[in-house]
């Protein structure tokens, strides 16, 4: 009987054992896999189509070349009635380290969300998210996200002169405009074996370098 005691108890305990080491090896896989997707990295890219009060500034490179009774015109139209919506496409660049190499482990990533606030000048204007799962493929690449944006510059910097005002457009959507006074502050949300996650902190995405 006691013999029959101590074998059950054994392999009670290597069961039991063998369950634990299960568990703690899916952990530590739960857990290097969130620390890999959240090596994923993010960086202004181009600003596109860029519109102010309706009036397109592509190729346009200061107030001059706007002529006075057509666009132009109206752009003083809409300033004088306290009102100059800027609509563009702002260009997310997110890249994914995870391809394996370095000590890494292969694996592609799904943005499921990410909540920012855009900052003009180091202003905070508006807020917004992704509007869909985006996915990043663990081979170096970079995935491009599309944010379309609508903001009110008369909102936010009406403060300041017309010209300053135009010069800010155009410096960023104008002829050679990029994303260089513009910072994204963001909480990427990946999906993981645990459920989504988002980053600990907000970051600052900029288009000088890429960030996490």
């Amino acid at each position: 009987m006691k013999q029959k005691l101590l074998s059950l108890s054994i392999i009670l305990l290597t069961v039991t054992g063998s369950f634990f080491t299960m568990q703690c090896g899916y952990l530590n896989q739960i857990q290097n896999t969130i620390v890999n997707l959240q090596r994923c990295k993010f960086k202004l890219g181009s600003v596109n189509n860029f519109t102010l009060a309706g009036v397109s500034l592509e190729g346009k490179h200061s107030l001059s070349d706007f002529s006075l009774i057509g666009d132009g015109a109206k752009l003083a139209s809409a300033f004088a009635s306290r009102s100059l919506p800027a609509q563009f496409t702002l260009n997310v660049l997110a890249t994914n380290p995870n391809d394996g190499t370095g000590g890494t482990t292969a694996t592609s990533a799904t943005l499921v969300g990410m909540p920012w606030d855009l900052l003009i000048d180091n202003k905070q204007t508006i807020s917004g998210d992704i509007g869909t799962h985006v996915q990043i493929p663990g081979k170096g690449q970079s995935a491009t996200i599309p944010l379309p944006t609508t903001v009110d510059l008369y909102q936010f910097f009406g403060d300041k002169q017309y010209e300053d005002i135009i010069n800010l457009a155009l410096a960023i959507g104008g002829a050679g405009g990029s994303a260089g006074r513009l910072t994204l502050r963001g909480t990427p949300r990946v999906s993981t074996p645990l459920g989504d996650i988002s980053y600990p902190n907000p970051i600052n995405i900029v288009d000088k370098e890429f960030r996490n």
